[in-house]
């Protein structure tokens, strides 16, 4: 008799509830149906805001909104992982407090969102030690780690800032792509997982998967954006805006993050393929390059075998989202630049304090802080590149890109150490000045050494942080 994949999961369902039986051989009900549940596997997720701050609502708006499609088709808090610094549902600035939206008339999205790791536990030490299940490393938290194995799936979603080679996180170290990489196939060597789905929003995404991700593993990822180029906030304060977007002056979502999401508000996720949601996500977030890295292999899968496969017709906290529209009309403000997008905030809360009030000098200051700390960060970066490679070869730091499939850099090691060293010289990289890492990563590959750097550096940045 030929073997089927029915006939092997029967089989494997038989040995393994024989195994759980008693003493006499005879198999139970309760045997029978935890080896039911062995074979099929478990469905795991870990979604992340790696943010802070009320201009960075739509982040965590994301998550929770992740969260509720997880719960909605049925998957367990015990398996759904949180990371989001929970300082944005009752923020003063928030005028419903206790509630987040993602889109312009949604629902809210927050209630019965797991607190797993919030504040200073939002770190990337912490979504390490979660991916790997060890929770002797974790500080802070839950404690709630993965604790998948080879029969499971599992579906990882970020939503952050991002920049060459690395995304952010609120507290400590960022995520760098050279870490990640080793931790998710840290994961594969010993069998964490059956299949692995991630899916990022931030700027220059790519640049974390882009020829790191071996494509004979089973992890498929997706990204908003390619290794060069911006992903876009949505929802976002403009001339023509919605009600809430004025009420809440700050963009709502992100454009490939509702994308996906408002996709599966409105599909049975049983019916719907990776491949057929990542075609609909490309198609709408027209601003950026919907990338796909990994084992491309995963993308006949229907989304119901990462994301629940409830039906959804199942009451949930956002049903005034899944039956809205998909879209709003564009307007001119509706989106927006992630590097550009806490500018916008400002300058949305100057023109819209009253004159002469306390809020109007606060939002004043506020904005007058964000553009003297970029025209600092452009100042910055310039003197150091012009120190260590001269006027007549300082371009090639900033316009030099790796041909296509070729990874940011060769030596992570000098990347991840000329980021640190300048934001030990010369301050944290503001969102803005994030972008410049990718200069960083060109000049290790032009052959600066870290000493070099941090000799110019030094100079470049007469305050300390």
């Amino acid at each position: 008799m030929r073997m089927t994949t029915g006939n092997v999961l029967s089989f494997l369902i038989l040995v393994m509830a024989m195994a759980a039986a008693p003493g006499d051989g005879r198999l139970q009900p309760e045997a029978v149906a935890r080896a039911v549940v062995a074979a099929k596997g478990t469905k795991w997720a870990v979604l992340v805001a790696g943010s802070s701050g009320y201009e960075n609502f739509r982040h965590q708006a994301d998550v929770c909104h992740a969260y509720q499609i997880l719960r909605k088709n049925g998957m367990k808090d015990e398996n759904i992982i949180v990371f989001m610094y929970d300082d944005i549902a009752n923020n003063e600035e928030n005028p419903t407090p206790g509630i987040i939206i993602n889109k312009p008339g949604g629902g809210d999205v927050y209630k019965g969102v797991p607190k797993d790791y919030t504040g200073k536990s939002v770190t990337a030490a912490n979504l390490y030690a979660v991916l790997l299940g060890n929770k002797t490393a974790l500080r802070g938290g839950s404690g709630k780690v993965l604790n998948s194995g080879p029969n499971d799936n599992v579906f990882v979603f970020y939503t952050d800032h991002g920049s060459p080679g690395l995304i952010g996180m609120p507290v400590g170290d960022d995520v760098h792509a050279k870490d990640l990489i080793k931790v998710l196939k840290t994961m594969a060597a010993r069998k964490s997982f059956k299949n692995m789905v991630i899916y990022v929003e931030a700027c220059e995404a790519g640049s974390l998967f882009q020829g790191l991700l071996p494509n004979n593993i089973n992890i498929y990822a997706t990204t908003a954006s390619n290794p060069e180029e911006s992903s876009y906030g949505y929802y976002c304060p403009g001339d023509d805006d919605h009600p809430d977007v004025r009420k809440y002056g700050t963009c709502l979502g992100d454009l490939y993050s509702i994308s996906w999401m408002e996709d599966c508000d409105v599909k049975d996720l049983r019916s719907e393929t990776l491949k057929q949601q990542y075609n609909l996500v490309k198609n709408r977030t027209t601003l950026s390059h919907v990338m796909q890295y990994g084992y491309t292999g995963l993308i006949s899968d229907f989304l119901s075998t990462y994301m629940g496969e409830g039906n959804r017709k199942v009451s949930s906290a956002i049903d005034s989202v899944q039956e809205a529209a998909s879209s709003l009309p564009a307007t001119s403000g509706l989106v927006i630049s992630q590097r550009d997008a806490d500018l916008i905030y400002y300058q949305h809360k100057v023109k819209n304090a009253p004159a002469g009030s306390a809020q109007s000098v606060e939002a004043q200051k506020r904005l007058s802080a964000e553009i003297s700390k970029r025209q600092k960060e452009d100042s910055n970066i310039n003197i150091v590149v012009k120190l260590l490679l001269g006027d007549a070869k300082s371009s090639s730091a900033f316009n030099a890109v790796r041909p296509a499939g070729q990874a940011l850099v060769d030596d992570w090691d000098c990347f991840k150490s000329l980021v640190n060293i300048y934001q030990q010289r010369c301050g944290r990289l503001s969102t803005y000045g994030k972008k410049y890492t990718g200069v960083m990563a060109n000049l290790c590959n032009a052959g600066v050494k870290k000493e070099q750097f941090d000799k110019a550096a030094l100079q470049a940045c007469s305050v300390a942080p």
